[in-house]
């Protein structure tokens, strides 16, 4: 990943969840609409390609009012490792999204958005920080459903 500080918002958090699992979260749209966004948001994913090149276009609902265009494209895709992309819809930055083992049970995900500018940076740090947070909250959410999910299919394979 690139370190630039002055530009960049980092946050990351520990999961209860093996790197696999995480990394599925996000890489299977119709989990990753149910946890992307703070909280009270919702996700309608138009396009999701998960590959180099591909395109990820979404749409987030706010609680209460707001639709807010999301357009990026992918530029790294190394599963249960690294994704990345680049937003061409504002506010424009670039996105890495790095998943990391920690143990068989626990894995670590992390976000760093790059900007152009240590402005636009400051610009969004306020907001951002804590909304990146609940982003967090809801994946973990949604991360002891579908290990739930998992669990039980393997009691009916048995």
């Amino acid at each position: 990943m690139s370190t630039n500080s002055g530009c960049e918002i980092y946050s990351s958090r520990e999961l209860n969840a093996p790197v696999e699992i995480v990394y599925e979260a996000f890489a299977n749209p119709l989990y990753l609409k149910k946890w992307w966004g703070p909280k009270g948001f919702t996700s309608t994913i138009h396009e999701f390609d998960l590959r180099p090149n591909g395109k990820w276009i979404l749409t987030m609902h706010g609680p209460e009012k707001g639709n807010y265009e999301n357009s990026s494209v992918f530029k790294t895709v190394v599963p249960n490792k690294l994704i990345s992309w680049t937003r061409v819809s504002q506010p424009l930055f670039d996105m890495e999204v790095e998943f990391e083992q920690l143990n068989h049970s626990r894995s670590k995900i992390s976000f760093r958005m790059i900007f152009s500018t240590v402005e636009e940076c400051n610009k969004m740090k306020v907001f951002v920080e804590p909304k990146n947070q609940e982003n967090f909250d809801r994946l973990e959410r949604k991360l002891v459903e579908i290990l739930k999910d998992k669990s039980t299919e393997q009691i009916k394979l048995k």
